[in-house]
């Protein structure tokens, strides 16, 4: 953690945070981890869906909310109602930025339209998050990240060939949503330097998955060729797969480039395949993948993965175990760049957690609190910011607002 008396890159922008589950709340968590204050608007008495999502929830508590709502102060306002939505105007004036993620025209319906909400606050970035954007005939459908994964490509590569399309075991879509969410706010806050105006930033599930698929599209349109679902490995890359080893363990091995394979041939004693014809270059060895993954699999076994991996990273090879949780926790890696860090939880005590990534040298960003209790910040924000007074607050409280 940073010492108190450190500034954080983005501590002189707020951020109101509507909508709930993940993309969101995403975008947000990643502002609020390098500085911004974040106002998290949720519903009153029952709060954003996630403080009660997660496989494990001992004591009744979510593992996964203290995580996405770290570094954010929680309000409730019941955005249905007129004294709801006057307060998120209200908020919106002291804003630099909002960011929401509900189905497109919710906002607009709610009278919280950009156009409206630029009258109060010309400089107001709007960033929208959802499943198909904010235009096109797909618009205003339900949008989930795992359509949004299966419309951008990325579910019908991913499993083995013989199986249906598998996902991965993170919600991948919504996260890549969030980062570009994330990544156009602070271009529209750059932009807004020069020209003093706010902007929508439009954040589309199935168009965050697109962005990473590669050569995909052209692979079809000028090739004709379609990729398929290939399991650990990629067509035409080798030797890049999982091994097995002496103990039962498992490697992961990436020794495709010509200059590594070549290595990877002298850590296994058998220089001579890196000079054969059928396995010296990068297609040659593509072409073929099975023989050579049976080539090096009849060596790694012979050896237990401490050993194998301490030939491989003496040799220059790229490799490595396939990590869970656990092997991170123990890692020294892990340790010496405190990729994970240790929070205290009311309620579960040491809290660890993944740290703020990518780091800055000399602003880095930092952990400073788990996601809070729903509204434990309406005092500070609607009487410290707002200034209302104490019957307001209460009458707020009483009619159910807030």
């Amino acid at each position: 953690m940073l010492p108190s008396s450190l500034s954080l890159p983005l501590d002189d922008l707020r951020v109101v945070e509507l909508g709930s589950l993940l993309a969101g709340p995403f975008c947000g968590q990643l502002l609020g981890d390098f500085g911004a204050e974040i106002i998290k608007v949720e519903d009153p008495g029952r709060g954003d869906p996630m403080r009660q999502w997660g496989r494990e929830r001992p004591y009744g508590t979510s593992l996964w909310w203290p995580v996405v709502a770290r570094n954010k102060k929680s309000v409730t306002a019941d955005l249905r109602s007129e004294a709801g939505q006057d307060l998120v105007r209200r908020l919106i004036v002291e804003a630099d930025v909002l960011v929401e993620n509900f189905r497109p025209g919710t906002l607009e319906r709610w009278g919280l339209s950009p156009e409206k909400l630029w009258e109060l606050n010309p400089k107001l970035i709007i960033t929208r998050v959802t499943g198909y954007g904010q235009t096109g005939p797909y618009a205003a459908r339900a949008g989930f990240g795992a359509i949004g994964e299966a419309m951008g490509g990325i579910r019908y590569i991913t499993g083995e060939p013989d199986r249906p399309p598998a996902r991965v075991g993170v919600s991948l879509g919504d996260a890549l949503a969030a980062l570009f969410a994330t990544l156009g706010t602070l271009v529209a806050v750059h932009e807004r330097t020069r020209s003093g105006r706010g902007q929508i930033v439009d954040s589309a599930i199935y168009e965050a998955v697109l962005a990473m698929m590669e050569s995909l599209i052209p692979e079809w349109q000028v090739a004709g060729y379609e990729r398929q679902r290939t399991g650990a490995t990629l067509p035409n890359i080798a030797p890049s797969n999982v091994y097995p080893t002496e103990d039962g363990e498992m490697v992961l091995i990436a020794g495709n480039q010509d200059t590594v394979f070549k290595r990877l041939a002298e850590a296994m004693g058998q220089p001579e395949l890196a000079a054969d014809d059928r396995y010296a270059t990068h297609v040659a060895r593509g072409s073929r993948m099975e023989e050579l993954d049976g080539i090096i699999a009849e060596w790694t076994v012979t050896l237990p993965a401490d050993e194998l991996l301490e030939r491989l990273h003496a040799g220059g090879v790229p490799a490595g175990r396939i990590f869970r949780a656990k092997d991170m926790l123990a890692d020294p890696h892990f340790a010496a760049r405190e990729a994970i860090v240790k929070m205290t939880h009311p309620q579960l005590g040491d809290f660890k957690l993944q740290n703020v990534f990518p780091r800055l040298t000399e602003t880095p960003g930092s952990v400073r609190s788990l996601g809070p209790e729903l509204g434990a910040h309406n005092n500070e924000i609607y009487q410290g910011l707002l200034g209302l007074d104490d019957d307001t607050l209460s009458s707020l409280r009483t009619s159910g607002v807030i």
